[in-house]
């Protein structure tokens, strides 16, 4: 078993931990969840004496790790898949830790099995894929058959299969009574392989429950309620029996009714009573995923904005109207006069109407003796003499 004590840790004016205090018991997977910078890696740390507490203590099996006799026989531990000479073979790399455990060298060929890299062993570390290099930090954790496990992310860059795999396996060693304890981000994995679940954000404990508990406590169950579209009039009559009868209801975007407060068979009794038909009469229970966002959605530290790419996308080019180009805005026939000066406001775009001759006055009409000066001069040529 583990056991933290008002386990506290600073760095400087930061506090990672901050007098934190559970336990993690044998014959079940215990899940460690948080927010990212929360605290979760340097709990572990300090579980496997890799960290000193500024403040409390840890334990495993009631001794710190480092009074452990040949804690690598007691304890086995994933915190970094990376961790590894990359000029040495997968199976070396096991040699040498099982070497220094006093393990015999026929478990390092059981575990490599195990984990499936039993074909790629001889193969230096330094080209695995993330998903191998998982595998091959699972096997060390295994190799010396401890008692109390430790992993840090372990599907991390595993495929599907891989997943499937290190579900089962986690589930195996507590059912053997071992104490497993798991962080990870994937809540949806999380939900199927945990069976407890501790949750700290910024170094503080926030819950420590069963998954079942935790969901129950941290989200509403609800009943989905459809009645057929072709009858509002029914919708609005259950809705407000309902309502008379103790029970929450909320409309949903797709019309179906969201009831809280009311068991299912009183829901339908009530329907019946109304004289209501339904098409569907469901229960729906919140994901681990939502109840956790909603415990945490106040203590995450790094939250995402919106890209803006901002002096990256270029303006879309205009046309003569200054309408982007493709645009939907409507093109008027010909370009519009703006007033260089002035405050009013520039003529509406669209066609314009040709403007009207003036009419001519009565004082400035020509008479016949003047055309002649719009003649030209005696003795030029014009251009329609000349052709």
């Amino acid at each position: 078993m583990i056991e933290a004590v008002g386990l506290t840790k600073r760095y400087g004016a930061k506090t990672a931990v901050d007098d934190l205090s559970f336990q993690v018991r044998p014959g079940a997977v215990t899940g460690f969840l948080g927010p990212n910078g929360s605290g979760k890696s340097t709990t572990m740390r300090m579980i496997l004496g890799l960290d000193r507490p500024t403040a409390g203590h840890v334990t495993i099996g009631g001794h710190p790790y480092r009074s452990l006799p040949n804690a690598p026989r007691q304890v086995g531990a994933l915190l970094d898949a990376k961790g590894v000479h990359g000029g040495r073979t997968a199976r070396n790399h096991l040699l040498s830790l099982a070497q220094l455990a006093g393990i015999p060298a026929a478990r390092v060929d059981e575990v490599l099995g195990v984990v499936g890299l039993q074909d790629v062993a001889k193969r230096r570390s330094s080209g695995f894929s993330l998903g191998m290099g998982q595998r091959l930090g699972i096997a060390a954790a295994l190799l010396g058959d401890p008692q109390v496990l430790l992993f840090d992310e372990p599907v991390n860059g595993l495929d599907p299969e891989g997943i499937h795999w290190v579900r089962n396996l986690m589930k195996s060693l507590a059912a053997e009574g071992r104490t497993v304890f798991v962080s990870s981000h994937l809540m949806s994995e999380m939900a199927l392989t945990a069976d407890h679940l501790i949750v700290i954000g910024r170094g503080r404990l926030l819950s420590d429950m069963s998954v079942t508990d935790f969901i129950s406590a941290n989200s509403a169950d609800f009943a989905r309620v459809r009645v057929p579209e072709d009858g509002p009039e029914d919708r609005q009559k259950l809705t407000a029996t309902l309502i008379e009868a103790g029970g929450q209801v909320l409309s949903e975007p797709g019309g179906a009714l969201r009831v809280t407060g009311l068991p299912l068979p009183r829901i339908s009794d009530l329907a019946h009573g109304c004289d209501v038909r339904l098409w569907e009469l469901s229960p729906h229970q919140a994901s681990l995923e939502e109840a956790y966002m909603r415990l945490t959605q106040g203590l995450v530290d790094y939250r995402s904005t919106d890209d803006a790419k901002a002096g990256l996308v270029e303006p879309p080019p205009l046309d003569a109207y200054g309408h982007p180009v493709g645009g939907r805005a409507e093109v008027p026939a010909e370009p519009v006069e703006v007033p260089q000066e002035g405050w009013y406001a520039p003529p509406p775009p669209g066609p314009r109407p040709a403007p009207a001759p003036p009419a001519p006055s009565p004082a400035a009409e020509p008479s016949p003796a003047a055309e002649p000066s719009s003649a030209a001069p005696a003795g030029e040529q014009t251009s329609k003499d000349l052709r």
